[in-house]
């Protein structure tokens, strides 16, 4: 087993790959020391061979893969792909299309919330992974057998895995419940990350507009500089300092200081005067402009009506051999609580159509629930 790393070698195997309907595909890579992942590998498997790609090799072009990438005649094919597309989108500025993730589709399959790739390998491709091999360091060269075989097994099982799961969408006919929940995924909005939108990480530690404003100075400022810096936000300043300036709101460097959360000399730093700076902007800002805090709903809704519409979910989710968490998010549950015509995507599509009307209806007494044999049914 061998790494392609020259670009002919690529353009050639991206050729072939190219002649199938699908190209499964996976990507090994580091992050930890880093704020954008460092692409250390990339696998690609037809139904006729895998192939493992050395990024890292010395003046290798990664323009075929791309390529491939955006041809529309082969369907790509990922497991758990957000980590993965966002590799693609940082290095090509593209989203695969097509494309299918088989973790959503598992999920529409009834194989239960976030089902791991190690679990539809057994049950689906009748293989064992050995994970020996996961958490090793990807960057370091040469690579040893044992990461190889590992590597071109997440591919290559991913081949069954894929072909199972998109016979059995299709004997359902569900392919719209798969593609609306592509949506997010083929969005280059779910990777672009903007620092004026770092805020709403941490926007459930607050509770006023004052804090609100600094967080939303303070948290873009963080992003900004561990995204100039590539360096992890944590590393900049981590989540409970922040939110200690947040809270105390210090406008000097005496202040700054006092705080215990905040690191020795860092208020005499260049970033702890841009941090003050940050400060002052959020203390300036007119509350009227602020986004507007959501109320804690947990507080004043009826508990029991949030606790009947989980109990619907399940029961829905169990008669059509669906994940409850494909069908309606807590989120959901606790806006349908409060409103019949909240905007959440339970309330929406095929969705509605399977779980929000009866959730209304449970709610407005116009539908129940019964235990048969044993199991919530509704009535």
């Amino acid at each position: 087993m061998s790494l392609i790393t020259t670009t002919q070698d690529l353009a050639d195997a991206c050729a072939r790959l190219a002649t199938h309907p699908f190209v499964t595909v996976d990507t090994e890579f580091l992050r930890e020391t880093t704020y954008y992942p460092k692409l250390c590998l990339v696998q690609l498997a037809s139904p006729d061979e895998a192939v493992l790609v050395d990024p890292l090799a010395p003046g290798i072009d990664l323009a075929p893969f791309l390529a491939l990438m955006t041809d529309e005649a082969v369907v790509k094919v990922f497991h758990a792909a957000r980590q993965d597309l966002e590799i693609v989108w940082i290095i090509g500025k593209l989203i695969p299309k097509p494309l299918f993730d088989t973790q959503v589709a598992a999920m529409v399959c009834g194989y239960g919330d976030s089902v791991g790739y190690e679990q539809l390998a057994n049950d689906l491709a009748k293989a064992r992974i050995d994970k020996s091999s996961r958490f090793t360091d990807w960057s370091r060269r040469p690579l040893s057998d044992a990461q190889l075989v590992y590597a071109e097994s997440d591919v290559t099982h991913l081949r069954d895995i894929y072909l199972a799961l998109d016979a059995d969408i299709k004997a359902s006919g569900r392919e719209s419940w798969v593609a609306e929940e592509m949506a997010v995924l083929n969005s280059p909005g779910t990777y672009e990350v903007k620092p004026e939108n770092a805020w709403q990480r941490l926007k459930g530690r607050i509770r006023k507009p004052k804090e609100l404003a600094l967080l939303m100075e303070l948290a873009a400022w963080r992003e900004r500089e561990a995204q100039s810096r590539d360096v992890p936000r944590q590393r900049v300043l981590k989540d409970d300092a922040l939110m200690d300036i947040v809270q105390r709101a210090p406008v000097s460097v005496e202040a700054l200081a006092e705080l215990r959360s905040v690191p020795n000399g860092f208020e005499r730093s260049r970033a702890g005067g841009e941090v003050l700076a940050a400060v002052a902007r959020g203390l300036a800002l007119d509350p009227k402009t602020l986004p507007r805090l959501e109320r804690e709903r947990g507080r004043a809704t009826n508990g029991a009506v949030l606790d009947l519409l989980k109990v619907l979910l399940k029961a829905v989710a169990d008669a059509e051999r669906v994940a409850p968490k494909i069908i309606a998010s807590s989120d959901d549950l606790e806006a349908i609580s409060f409103d019949d015509e909240a905007d959440v995507p339970a309330l929406k599509g095929w969705r509605r159509e399977v779980f929000g009307e009866k959730a209304i209806a449970l709610k407005n007494g116009n539908l129940g629930l019964r235990i048969v044999r044993g199991r919530v049914s509704v009535a």
